[in-house]
């Protein structure tokens, strides 16, 4: 999913002070140097050797930079977004705004890199969708974590589930800041009795990696669980997403 991303390209046409973009460079019909054609065939052959992990965060990400900028060397660029943002993940991630405030970014490096984004989400949610959580709760996890564990705002989805514990809907119900997202039970629950939902798992993350719960979040949680038993609904687990691990609120004994 790609939140944020369509709203935010006004910003890239409209900032008063526009950003300095290779990719932005008129295509002369001029052909790639030697140096940068052989270079980037060497890439594209140890990846089609050896996969991913034949190829460092910023060597992977020159890969995806190569159809953005075409003519162009994108190495220093690759190695300038990982510094900026840590890893290959993260600056796939990072916001539009984030990415357009990285000299040599414009707007095609930031569609390629939010196309990257999408094509990440929409293949961990199908390995959920329809299928019984029971049997594919690592797949659950994978995809809460691609989905949430990089962002740098707090997210809060709803996974809807019937009545055989198979995932039905998978709902983003709010975006917060930093540390805080709003959540009304009510709206969860009303939701849950629209999709005839039987139950529901709650997730959201915490974009400081500590996915350690706050008192808010265990008061929230009582809050829908309450609601939801009182019109049959069940919740199952309330999830929080951390940088590189989760925290389920079933296994602490907090639901």
């Amino acid at each position: 999913m790609t939140h944020g991303f369509q709203d935010s390209l006004p910003f890239l046409a409209a900032t008063s002070h526009p950003v300095v973009a290779v990719d932005d460079v008129p295509d002369t019909g001029t052909r790639q140097p030697s140096y940068i054609r052989d270079h980037r065939q060497r890439l594209r052959d140890r990846f089609m050797a050896g996969g991913a992990a034949a190829l460092p965060d910023y060597e992977l990400l020159e890969l995806v930079l190569f159809r953005a900028i075409p003519r162009q060397d994108v190495k220093p660029l690759a190695r300038a977004l990982i510094d900026r943002f840590g890893d290959f993940n993260r600056v796939i991630a990072a916001s539009p705004m984030a990415l357009a405030k990285v000299t040599g970014v414009g707007p095609a490096v930031i569609t390629e890199l939010k196309v990257i984004e999408a094509a990440a989400h929409r293949m961990a949610r199908g390995r959920i969708m329809a299928r019984p959580v029971l049997s594919s709760w690592d797949a659950l996890l994978d995809y809460c974590h691609t989905v949430m564990a990089h962002r740098e705002t707090e997210q809060f989805r709803v996974l809807y589930l019937d009545t055989r514990n198979t995932v039905i809907a998978d709902e983003e119900q709010a975006r917060g800041t930093v540390d805080h997202v709003p959540v009304y039970p009510r709206e969860v629950v009303k939701r849950g009795l629209e999709l005839n939902a039987a139950a529901l798992i709650l997730v959201h993350n915490h974009p400081s990696g500590d996915p350690t719960p706050s008192q808010a979040d265990i008061a929230m949680t009582a809050q829908i669980a309450a609601a939801a038993k009182a019109l049959g609904i069940t919740v199952h687990d309330h999830l929080i997403i951390g940088k590189s691990r989760e925290l389920s609120f079933r296994a602490e004994g907090l639901l």
